[in-house]
């Protein structure tokens, strides 16, 4: 009897390590899904070596496969939702694709909000954001809130004063920087930034606000010659990104690999996608310059101009925040504190 017992504990424990085996031993796939070629510089200097971070931490237990350029289908407006609901398990992509939705986190797109560059304006941003727009990412796993460095202008003709830019075409990213281009005398066309080259090609627009670091991915240097540049660490503007992942994905893994996810995420992330942002910038303008192009650097008082014009976005937003119940002075308020601490 004793040795029948001894026997059946014994195969009870045997399954027992059996069954632990599969769950210890899981793999999966992560589908990451993106809008910007692969040759571009942002995904190889920060999706990628995200991924390749993840697996190893992992063990191999977590495989990334990347669908850049919109591979697995839709519009850049549509990446948020592929993650909430499944189509990808990861994406990332521009906030101000989807106008309204992220109301609290659109503010650090007001014009002058940013300083100092990627790096800390995204260290500023996720913190911002884990303390006033946890809401507006309840339908997925937020990995990182991020924005990009100084937002500038690049132009067929110069741009070289506010009188300048008057009446030319340009693209804005967000429904914020279309008004802060109505605001500075432009007329803004709003399209996602893969769409830039054919618009420039066929004279849709007269030049595009991005930053330096997407410039060379969609032939910026090669399509205008003129870039508009401004005075000290405030970038004109900025705009926000989301880099999220579908919560059933999250869920569905074991506790470590769990841990493996919350280990790339957060602040750290967040501050290592801004600083491929910085190095990207570096890349962008250093191909401009070596393509003889004409970079306008706009002095102090010229930029002070600017900046009593744009500061009417401001006004608008607040106003527009208070007719959808927010308190947009406050919002405001509390990035600015979250800038000042980051930018030092």
């Amino acid at each position: 009897m004793k040795l029948f017992r001894r026997s059946l504990l014994a195969s009870v424990a045997a399954l027992s390590v059996l069954a632990a085996v599969p769950a210890q031993a899981q793999t999966v796939t992560l589908r990451l899904h993106h809008f910007l070629p692969p040759q571009a510089a942002f995904p190889s200097m920060a999706i990628i070596p995200w991924a390749k971070k993840v697996e190893t931490e992992s063990g191999g237990r977590i495989k990334v496969q990347i669908f850049a350029a919109m591979q697995m289908g839709g519009s850049p407006p549509q990446l948020f939702d592929q993650a909430r609901d499944g189509v990808a398990d990861i994406t990332w992509t521009v906030l101000g694709y989807t106008p309204g939705r992220f109301n609290r986190s659109e503010v650090f797109e007001l014009p002058f909000m940013c300083s100092g560059g990627g790096e800390k304006c995204s260290r500023a941003f996720q913190a911002y954001v884990d303390q006033n727009a946890t809401d507006e990412f309840k339908s997925v796993k937020l990995l990182a809130a991020h924005t990009h460095g100084p937002g500038l202008f690049h132009t067929k003709q110069p741009v070289t004063g506010l009188e300048s830019l008057r009446g030319m075409k340009i693209r804005g990213g967000s429904r914020v920087i279309n008004n802060m281009l109505v605001k500075l005398g432009a007329t803004p066309v709003g399209m996602p930034v893969p769409q830039v080259p054919e618009a420039l090609s066929k004279g849709v627009i007269d030049g595009a606000t991005v930053p330096w670091e997407v410039a060379p991915s969609v032939k910026i240097p090669e399509l205008v010659k003129n870039h508009t540049t401004f005075a000290g660490k405030d970038g004109l503007y900025s705009q926000t990104f989301g880099f999220v992942m579908n919560r059933g994905a999250y869920d569905k893994l074991p506790a470590d690999l769990k841990k493996v996810i919350d280990d790339n995420a957060g602040m750290e992330t967040a501050a290592m996608f801004g600083r491929a942002m910085d190095e990207a910038d570096k890349v962008g303008r250093d191909m401009a310059v070596k393509a003889g192009n004409n970079i306008v650097a706009l002095d102090a008082a010229e930029t002070q101009r600017w900046r009593r014009t744009a500061s009417a976005v401001e006004t608008d937003w607040i106003a527009e925040m208070k007719g959808k119940g927010l308190d947009g002075a406050k919002l405001v308020s509390e990035a600015r504190a979250s800038m000042a601490k980051y930018a030092k």
